[in-house]
């Protein structure tokens, strides 16, 4: 497509020739790049992740989805089910902009198990003949056997006083003896907040008012908030756009954020003893997570991996993003950890140990057959050095992990792993770890991303990055002690 107008992208869906979209898929077949054991779209766009469940006795997932182009355009949700969290099926386009209140983008949201249906809230995005916007909160159930109902009336249609028309992305979850609704918004002051309502039923909405947990102002818009309690503490993720960087230190365009409370005060509609504002991901590329408690109190996520307004190389490809490996949350000594869940194993097959002492000269750790592996490795407490993920033969281009233990460091370097972009947010991210501490790193390959886990979860470094064909060397150098480890190669998955 040489040209994206406004007029093409919110084109109805069967408006799309055949050959136009049967072209397409045989271009992102074909495409370098692709994903083994990450969600990824078959052809367009995916964006937030959305209706993260368990109903039926399977795992749902959707994610907003825009078939034909890696644009933002007339959005729907797309629909996965899988019996582990790794493999996932795809069960094709869900909830389709169909009426008056989500003509122009079935935006985000989240699902929730009532009786024997699983009833999903979502934003409808609404465009006037002068592209004045206007926002629905908007309800749908589907059936066990995959039917989808919208429901005839908005769940919220009318003007929220004091508010914008950007109030969009509800969670619902389960409160005492009714429902909350947790709404990112932007007040007409043009400040981020999140908003609360409050339910008996799930058809008629009181709103309770601005969730107060931070003394800082959070930039111009709040997206996505999710709202959980693990260990009875509540646990609020978000994403502030325009967030003053003296609240919070960021490079990407947009951080994804979270605080943790003592306790939630519904009467005052308070976090209490909230943490200061924490990033979720120290690396280049995650924003939008969802997470959700299912019925056996397990805390999951996943998070879009892909940044509003950034272009990356795979647009040439007509495809755009993917989602990150689902992570189990947990509270250890009062810090939120994320670490992949234990199904993960599932995907593995051959196991290499590693082990050496660190060199100034450059050392093979290992040589997989191809950037689909997972590396585990653990340095003594007096180490430097620097892990080159995806090297090359020539020894020029590599994604570098440089550490050092004593000073308590840790940085990563995608700005020579191959295909430039990004650069105007800058190619590195810095993270501060505990001086003269042993160092644990479990990371994950997947030909264009990278997630590495620090310490078993305390803190997660996420990196899209686009290699060249031959960059599939695993080097080590550096001085000051031994490490030692194991690899797997993993599987695709399974569709």
């Amino acid at each position: 497509m040489n040209e994206w107008t406004r007029e093409l992208r919110y084109q109805p869906y069967d408006s799309w020739h055949t050959d136009y979209t049967q072209q397409l898929k045989n271009t992102v077949k074909k495409a370098p790049w692709r994903l083994d054991y990450h969600v990824q779209p078959n052809t367009g766009l995916l964006n937030d992740p959305n209706g993260f469940s368990y109903f039926n006795n399977k795992w749902h997932l959707f994610y907003q989805y825009y078939p034909f182009g890696p644009v933002h355009g007339l959005k729907s949700w797309y629909h996965l089910t899988s019996d582990n969290l790794i493999d996932w099926v795809n069960e094709g386009v869900a909830i389709e902009p169909t009426n008056q209140f989500d003509s122009h983008g079935v935006y985000s949201g989240t699902a929730l198990p009532i009786d024997d249906s699983l009833f999903l809230a979502y934003s409808g995005n609404v465009r006037d003949e002068n592209w004045q916007r206007k926002s629905y909160q908007l309800g749908a159930k589907m059936s066990k056997e995959g039917h989808m109902q919208k429901l005839e009336h908005p769940l919220i249609d009318f003007p929220i006083k004091g508010y914008t028309d950007h109030v969009r992305d509800p969670q619902i979850i389960p409160y005492e003896e009714g429902y909350l609704m947790i709404l990112g918004a932007q007040d007409t002051n043009e400040k981020g907040q999140v908003i609360l309502f409050q339910s008996e039923n799930l058809t008629n909405w009181e709103f309770i008012g601005n969730l107060d947990y931070a003394d800082e102002e959070m930039g111009f818009m709040v997206e996505c908030p999710n709202l959980l309690f693990i260990e009875e503490k509540p646990l609020l993720i978000f994403c502030p756009q325009g967030l003053n960087k003296n609240v919070l230190p960021y490079d990407n365009i947009y951080p994804n954020t979270y605080i943790l409370g003592s306790d939630f005060d519904l009467k005052t509609v308070t976090i209490k003893d909230a943490t200061p504002l924490q990033q979720l991901d120290y690396g280049f590329d995650v924003y939008a997570t969802q997470a959700f408690t299912n019925n056996n109190n397990r805390h999951l996520s996943v998070s879009w991996v892909g940044l509003p307004e950034v272009d990356y190389p795979s647009f040439k490809d007509g495809w755009a993003h993917c989602l990150s490996l689902v992570k189990e949350l947990t509270i250890r000594n009062g810090k939120l950890h994320q670490f992949p869940i234990a199904e993960t194993k599932e995907l593995r097959q051959d196991k290499q140990l590693i082990e050496g002492t660190l060199s100034s000269e450059n050392q093979i750790l290992t040589q997989p057959k191809n950037n689909s592996y997972e590396l585990n490795l653990s340095f003594d407490a007096n180490s430097s050095g620097v892990i080159h993920l995806m090297r090359d033969e020539s020894l020029d281009k590599s994604f570098k992990l440089t550490f050092d233990t004593k000073l308590g460091k840790l940085i990563v370097d995608r700005g020579q792993v191959g295909v430039p972009f990004a650069e105007a947010f800058g190619t590195t991210r810095e993270l501060e770890l505990t001086k003269y501490s042993s160092l644990e790193l479990d990371i994950f390959v997947d030909q264009s991303i990278i997630e590495i886990f620090v310490n078993k979860g305390s803190e997660v470094i996420t990196s899209r990055v686009f290699p060249n064909s031959n960059q599939t060397n695993l080097k080590i150098e550096g001085q000051g002690g031994s490490y030692f480890g194991t690899m797997y190669s993993l599987r695709k998955m399974k569709n």
